[in-house]
């Protein structure tokens, strides 16, 4: 079976390479968020109850409604924002799977997204799963600004 054109030209991730390296050097993995503490107390507890309580199944789709409220409760009293929790107000696994999801939902294919650089590595994969094309701007020192 022959993978599909759109993976041409794309790479393993940097940041998995640079993970694989340190475990066979014994090194210090500067590349992905490895913590060399435990949480906090409380969170693991927190933890423990939810598996007690059997909460260890898929949520729907777009996240835990009280995680929602919660997020929305934030949002309104640090920042002053109002959410609906119901309609503005995803939850995913993280940054990278959050991005893909507002790539798909807003970029056509053929539409152009501008990348700016210096740039995650994730941006490029998704934009091109997404079906855009990508526009790349550097960012120059001294103040790595946009024209």
């Amino acid at each position: 079976m022959e993978l599909a054109r759109r993976l041409t030209g794309l790479r393993e991730s940097f940041i998995r390479e640079m993970t694989r390296l340190a475990l066979a050097h014994n090194a210090i993995n500067l590349s992905q968020g490895f913590p060399d503490f435990d949480p906090p107390r409380e969170v693991i507890e927190a933890a423990h109850r939810a598996l007690d309580e059997g909460q260890n199944q898929y949520s729907v789709t777009w996240g835990l409604p009280v995680l929602r409220k919660a997020i929305a409760a934030k949002m309104k009293r640090w920042y002053g924002l109002d959410y609906d929790p119901d309609q503005h107000i995803t939850v995913t696994c993280g940054v990278t799977e959050a991005i893909a999801a507002t790539l798909m939902s807003l970029v056509n294919p053929g539409d152009e997204v501008i990348i700016v650089e210096p740039f995650h590595e994730g941006y490029l994969p998704a934009v091109v799963f997404a079906g855009g094309t990508p526009r790349f701007v550097p960012l120059e020192p001294p103040d790595y600004a946009l024209d």
